[in-house]
């Protein structure tokens, strides 16, 4: 809230001293004048009807009022009862001691700088499969760039060893969801999948795995450990399950409202002037049919008045039990019908009761539905109506409530352009999180070209690579890559699926092909097939796009680089930019297919 609340020399329920940290300014007030008119229930309601207010003179009048307000910038009477309902609401029973002390001790907490440090929220890529042959190559690619790396493996032992002792390491296995921790993926804003399953030569390999490595020369295969179901695809179920909080899904996530058929609804209740010893009132409650569609929507409406050093009226929800985890959006995009006015949005990340509050004003326009998209980067840190220049940054990850005000006052001084005393209405339809555009993928996932190919009718498998000749005899694994992609599809996040041809131990820098609709069959090197995983990371142009890549060299020949005159490093965008969308391959499962 933007107030503060301090006792005078001896506290008692007679005789109160509220310090106005809008106005910086002072009033007293006695029992005798504790009485004001009321607003029905000013917390969350169903089906509440609060009749149309008119005003003149300063004067407002209302059917729901027992009594007039004066709205003028005198002492009015002060609802000590409101006072009680609106601590007890958001801090539990009305305690006097518990009053006293949750007030009090905002004075003796520490300031926002000497506060717990938060997490870092950054944006971690996570790099899953790092110690296989793709997804070791993406890790050092990520680290000369200079951009903050974790890994997830099985063995930690062998990930040391391969990536060096001081990697942000956690372990797990995406084949068992119970060892996918929550704080594994914290801070986490990307992900790079490189998991797969391990096919090996039936005879073994040798110490320093050289049949694996050559990748041209074909050994008769099979799977090793776990089955091409177990990784490919119920790993992938468990893997999107844990990471969809963190990277954020295209379409966004419902925090308040009501949306095609889904609906979230939160505890609101009314924090007004009150606490200062104002007489302005607010309510929130639910009208069923007013959203522009016919449909339910929020209403925060009210009476504000600058009696008493008053100034304004909020709704702010109670802190929520778990907090909402955000860090995989931009910011919050509000649906509102307009009135003219200038309101403000605050969030907090702490459950103290007087906090820093990261808050950002908004400007309606009258009679309008429209969407407010408002910046988690744009939100300042206010404390008491004041910018904290050294309080920590916003941490989207550990939302704790949320409040809407209208005010007066701006912050450190400044005052709404906007206000106008007496009564308003700002219908919220909803509160949504969004990506901010353009969006780039979150999940790029490591495939494999001719997963569509098992099944298609009419192909001459004859010419076709071992995987899809050999599909059944190595546990259906194209089969459930194909499945394991699908899901990644349906999931909402943005993403990108890389399907490399054949892979090798070749450098990276021969000319490539990208292609899609899965036709394609050559080789293509594991760390040209790094190099483009991390790229489209930050390419539109790659985002919900599945394509193979091969490169130009045939697999008669072997690919070298002179050291003294390496290649050009490649713009992967040109290639990115030829993708279209909704090409899988999946169409020609129903349709002759074209000839390989």
């Amino acid at each position: 809230m933007e107030c503060c609340y301090s006792p005078t020399t001896n506290p008692s329920f007679s005789s109160f001293k509220f310090l106005d940290c809008e106005s910086f300014s002072s009033t007293r007030f006695s029992r005798s004048r504790l009485s004001s008119p009321r607003l029905s229930n000013p917390f969350l309601k169903v089906n509440d009807r609060i009749n149309p207010i008119s005003h003149q003179h300063k004067i407002y009048y209302s059917r729901t009022y027992k009594k007039t307000i004066y709205a003028e910038s005198r002492n009015q009477g002060w609802d000590f009862g409101r006072f009680v309902k609106t601590l007890y609401f958001f801090n539990g029973p009305p305690s006097p001691i518990k009053i006293f002390e949750s007030l009090i001790a905002s004075f003796s907490s520490p300031s926002a700088s000497e506060a717990e440090k938060s997490m870092d929220a950054s944006g971690i890529i996570l790099v899953a499969g790092a110690t296989g042959g793709v997804g070791r190559r993406v890790v050092d690619v990520l680290r000369k760039k200079g951009l903050p790396v974790r890994v997830l493996v099985r063995n930690k032992e062998k990930a040391e060893k391969m990536l060096g002792p001081d990697i942000d390491l956690v372990v797990g296995d995406i084949t068992k969801a119970s060892t996918l921790l929550p704080d594994y993926f914290k801070g986490v804003k990307k992900v790079i999948n490189a998991v797969s399953v391990i096919v090996g030569p039936k005879e073994g390999d040798t110490p320093d795995r050289a049949k694996y490595s050559q990748g041209i020369k074909f050994f008769e295969p099979e799977i090793k450990g776990d089955s091409p179901e177990m990784v490919e695809y119920i790993g992938m179920q468990n893997l999107i399950k844990a990471l969809k909080d963190n990277v954020g899904l295209r379409s966004g996530k419902l925090v308040f409202g009501f949306e095609d058929g889904s609906s979230r609804v939160l505890p609101w209740g009314a924090l007004d002037d009150v606490v200062m010893g104002g007489v302005s009132e607010s309510s929130f409650l639910i009208v069923p049919n007013g959203s522009e569609t016919g449909g339910p929507t929020g209403l925060f409406k009210g009476i504000v008045s600058t009696a008493n050093n008053g100034g304004f009226t909020s709704i702010r929800t109670k802190n929520f039990d778990v907090a909402e985890n955000l860090c995989g959006y931009d910011g919050l995009e509000l649906r509102v019908k307009g009135d003219g006015r200038r309101y403000k949005l605050i969030v907090r990340t702490s459950r103290d009761w007087d906090t820093v509050g990261y808050t950002i004003g908004f400007d309606t326009v009258k009679d309008q539905w429209q969407s407010i998209r408002l910046a988690f980067s744009s939100l300042r840190p206010i404390f008491r109506a004041k910018t904290v220049v050294d309080a920590l940054a916003f941490d989207p990850s550990q939302i704790i409530s949320l409040q809407l005000m209208f005010s007066k006052f701006e912050y450190d001084g400044k005052l709404n352009p906007t206000f106008v005393e007496g009564p308003f209405e700002l219908p919220v339809s909803s509160i949504r999180a969004y990506i901010a555009d353009p969006i780039t993928p979150r999940l790029v996932h490591v495939g494999s070209a001719g997963v569509t190919r098992p099944e298609r009718p009419g192909l001459d498998l004859s010419k076709q690579p071992p995987a899809v000749r050999l599909n059944k005899e190595l546990g259906s694994i194209l089969t459930f890559k194909l499945k394991g992609e699908d899901l990644i599809r349906e999931s909402g996040i943005p993403y990108t699926i890389v399907r490399p041809c054949a892979l090798t131990e070749e450098p990276a820098g021969a000319d490539l092909i990208f292609d899609q609709g899965d036709n394609i069959t050559g080789k293509i090197s594991r760390e040209e097939v790094a190099r483009i995983c991390v790229a489209a990371l930050e390419s539109p142009y790659a985002c919900d796009k599945t394509f193979e890549v091969k490169c130009v060299v045939p697999f008669s020949e072997q690919y070298t680089v002179d050291p003294e005159n390496p290649p050009p490093e490649k713009d992967y965008d040109v290639y990115f930019q030829s993708l279209k969308d909704g090409i899988t391959g999946k169409e020609m499962l129903e349709r002759t297919p074209v000839s390989v």
